[in-house]
């Protein structure tokens, strides 16, 4: 029987004319070129030259007075242009498409391309062997970590700022989607794991006076969010609790509302088990489980698909060598395995996020 999902996105059909089919084909071939151009067209002003010249566009000498490359290289990166249809071109004027647009404008765009070109483009040689033995391979590009979320920190400047842009990004969109959902369950304490830079746990603070937030993640992690939460002015009630999930055989037990976010997926299968056993052992009878992630299956549009499959080659070549985005069903079938039955599932927050609300079975 075929999936939902593959009938939405047309995963369940051969698509494409022969025709057709050899042009993506050579589109695929040449990909990392292609991507390399267009991240030159925006980085040296080509696509903002072409915006300010709006739907009349503009021609080669124009550009070439406002473009610091020679005119050689500012009709190679057109051409290219051209041919990925960022920009068009009528008489001998050069016109920027919506393709262009989007690429120069869109912030979501944005930040993938960020995400793209400063933490996985030189990583993705390795995926190879990320593939075959099941650990980040790529990551050796940046330095000899056994996983990415020790090292966040000490990443390059431009590396660090296009991750985080990137995870905060799609979380600053959905936590205010997310957040009327949890205020319903009325908490006293909340347990925010994996908690990061602390940006959920100040989101809950300042929309909530009362509520007492305490932030579990690993060392390095939590001193970046303790500082955050200092500069804020929230140290009396949001604190933090070193811990390492997958060595942990207890934790505390005081909140009402256990709340992951974009967490659980830095995991595998068997890890995301271990470590809701762990908080099923550890937390009240009557607590609940919130759970906010984004599953490939759950987009509105195939691009989201596409996006989250993509996205997930770096939790495999960068982050952990054995994580990704997942479908749906997988967290369901890991939530049962450890014990929970899932009470509300709600989707459509921020750009594509489900929050799941859990209890024990």
């Amino acid at each position: 029987m075929t999936s939902q999902e593959n009938i939405k996105y047309g995963y369940d059909q051969n698509i494409h004319s022969a025709l057709d089919a050899i042009t993506e084909a050579q589109k695929i071939a040449f990909y990392p070129i292609l991507f390399q151009a267009v991240v030159c067209m925006k980085k040296n002003g080509i696509l903002a030259c072409l915006d300010r010249a709006g739907t009349q566009g503009t021609n080669i000498d124009n550009i070439t007075k406002e473009v610091s490359l020679s005119s050689y290289a500012i009709q190679l990166l057109l051409d290219v242009g051209l041919s990925m249809h960022v920009v068009y071109q009528r008489n001998e004027s050069y016109i920027l498409s919506k393709i262009g647009h989007y690429l120069l404008h869109d912030k979501m765009t944005q930040v993938n391309m960020n995400f793209t070109q400063d933490i996985c483009y030189q990583s993705m040689f390795y995926l190879s062997e990320a593939l075959e033995k099941g650990y980040p391979a790529g990551l050796k590009v940046f330095g000899e970590w056994q996983t990415i979320y020790p090292a966040l920190n000490l990443l390059p400047e431009q590396a660090k700022k296009s991750w985080f842009e990137f995870d905060h990004f799609y979380s600053n969109h959905s936590f205010p989607a997310a957040y009327p959902y949890v205020n319903k369950l009325a908490p006293i304490h909340i347990y925010d794991v994996g908690g990061n830079t602390g940006l959920w746990a100040l989101y809950c603070a300042q929309q909530n006076a009362e509520v007492k937030i305490t932030i579990l993640d690993l060392p390095e992690q939590l001193a970046v969010a303790q500082e955050n939460v200092k500069q804020a002015g929230f140290m009396d009630r949001i604190n933090g609790f070193a811990v390492d999930l997958l060595k942990e055989q207890q934790l505390p037990s005081e909140a009402d509302v256990w709340w992951m976010s974009q967490f659980l997926d830095c995991f595998s299968e068997d890890q995301i088990v271990d470590i809701l056993k762990l908080i099923h052992h550890s937390m009240q009878d009557n607590a609940t489980v919130c759970i906010m992630d984004l599953f490939w299956d759950r987009q509105a549009f195939s691009a989201g698909a596409l996006s989250l499959n993509a996205s997930s080659l770096y939790f495999t070549c960068l982050a952990n060598g054995n994580s990704r985005f997942y479908h749906s069903k997988v967290f369901y079938k890991c939530l049962s395995a450890a014990g929970f039955h899932v009470e509300q599932d709600i989707d459509g927050l921020g750009f594509g996020h489900t929050l799941l609300i859990c209890k024990k079975r």
